[in-house]
């Protein structure tokens, strides 16, 4: 692609240099740069990429998107108000708009994103319709699976994602837009055919500072998209329905709404509720799942899947690999992974582990470093006061000392009323929670969920929870 046509593509752009120059791939990071790049600076939290436009360059590099001219700089520079923001409509302009090509649909929220986006490609997949889904857990394109590191990956992986799922003809892109995504632009330029919100609680305080700035970048969501689906029993949700701008659809199981449950069941097979004339069943416990299960009823609706169809594909699907997980043991007890790395994700797991459990709850769990620290304490208190046992330890530390985030949880687990023990070593305490855990006993590991490492300040290491289940209970 000629350099003319990308400069073309960002509004206010000033080109200094040649315009002819053929670009061949587009790049924020000056060590992928080659003969045919286009390198973006920009300016981050940790460091501005401003700094490495002349290393850029040296490798090769064919042209710059900056927001200052260097006159040292001997390559063509495009010259903007916002590199950010340009690095994403750069990319989209370089893949050529690929999510122009099929139905984007986008959840946000603190949880229950992961669920939500599997229940509607299950639905939409039972429909016929070729899917791809963007996440948490994995990246998919119809049947292949690609690795993720992040929620929403930055606009330039995320503009060759859509590429991808353009060439294989998907009808449908369902993908989890983090907060941060939001703030930081990594889907500026996007159009969401329905955005939704499940909830939100307490978590990335270390990055917006507050619950109001939190709700605001969610909330953005709803700016860039067609039809919005709004979980309104949640108070921010309530905030963001009547500050939308677009047509909105509200879900509840106690307010008015759009789409209310009634008739709610729960039981250790899941849950069950009716809407309007419709029946529905889904086979995942805990009265989150109704949550989930109506959000994902109100986006299918939005896209025009009929009631019977949707409701004929909730009975068949089935959990997401990591939230409440039933773990495949030869015990008398139950042992459960869940994500809940959160407030409310420990308060709902275990709200939907005690309506099913005929013995303790036990609850193994840690708080991640460099990570909202204000949440700790707050997480040992629900645990405390929900579980029957508490095996507190270390979850992701990352560059923090473990026993100093473990201290800070132990406050919280103070105030609450079960018992507890300290156990560092996350394999140990799995170890301590299944030789202490009794018949009919339920043991909960709670923060990995799906992730199969254990991030240290030494690095990171591979530690899957299935696997060291199975290889204690082997011994």
């Amino acid at each position: 692609m000629k350099l003319i046509e990308i400069v073309e593509a960002l509004p206010g752009a000033k080109l200094y240099g040649d315009n002819d120059i053929q670009i061949t791939s587009i790049t924020n990071n000056s060590r992928e740069c080659s003969e045919g790049s286009l390198f973006v600076a920009v300016r981050g939290f940790q460091t501005d990429g401003h700094k490495y436009i002349a290393s850029a360059v040296d490798s090769g590099a064919s042209a710059v998107i900056c927001e200052e001219y260097n006159p040292n700089v001997q390559c063509p520079q495009i010259v903007v108000e916002n590199s950010r923001r340009c690095e994403a409509l750069a990319a989209a302009k370089f893949y050529g708009y690929p999510s122009k090509k099929f139905k984007l649909i986008g959840v946000t929220g603190t949880n229950g994103k992961t669920t939500v986006t599997y229940l509607v490609k299950h639905i939409l997949d039972s429909c016929g319709f070729k899917t791809a889904v963007i996440g948490t857990n994995q990246n998919i394109i119809g049947d292949e699976i690609i690795e993720t590191g992040r929620t929403t990956p930055h606009s330039i992986e995320l503009q060759g994602l859509f590429s991808k799922m353009a060439d294989a003809a998907v009808d449908f892109c369902i993908m989890e837009v983090s907060s941060h995504a939001l703030e930081l632009d990594r889907v500026y330029g996007c159009r969401y055919s329905v955005g939704a919100f499940t909830n939100l609680t307490q978590d990335h305080l270390d990055f917006h500072k507050t619950m109001e700035n939190y709700m605001k970048a969610k909330a953005r969501l709803m700016e860039i998209s067609d039809v919005a689906i709004i979980n309104t029993d949640d108070a921010y949700g309530k905030q963001i329905a009547l500050s939308s701008p677009c047509k909105t659809f509200c879900y509840s199981t106690v307010g008015d709404s759009d789409y209310k449950a009634q008739n709610i069941k729960l039981s250790s097979d899941g849950v069950s509720f009716s809407l309007a004339t419709q029946n529905y069943v889904l086979g995942i416990p805990g009265e989150f799942s109704v949550y989930n299960a109506l959000c994902a009823i109100g986006i299918a609706k939005a896209v025009g899947v009929e009631d019977g169809k949707i409701s004929a594909a909730l009975a068949t699907a089935s959990g997401v690999k990591g939230r409440a997980e039933i773990v495949p043991v030869n015990t008398d007890y139950t042992v459960l992974i869940d994500y809940a790395h959160t407030p409310d994700g420990i308060e709902n797991i275990l709200s939907a582990v005690k309506g099913f459990c005929d013995g303790r709850v036990i609850i193994v769990f840690g708080c991640g470093g460099d990570r909202d620290s204000s949440k700790r304490s707050i997480m040992g208190e629900i645990a405390a006061n929900m579980a029957d046992f508490c095996v507190v330890t270390s979850d992701n530390p990352r560059t923090e000392n473990p026993k100093k985030i473990i201290e800070m949880i132990e406050e919280g687990v103070k105030k609450g009323s079960a018992e507890y023990v300290v156990i560092e070593n996350r394999r140990d305490a799995i170890e301590y929670a299944l030789k202490t855990a009794r018949k009919n006993d339920c043991v909960v590991l709670a923060g990995k969920g799906h992730e199969t490492y254990q991030i240290l300040n030494s690095g990171t290491i591979h530690f899957d929870e299935r696997e060291v289940v199975k290889e204690i209970l082997s011994r």
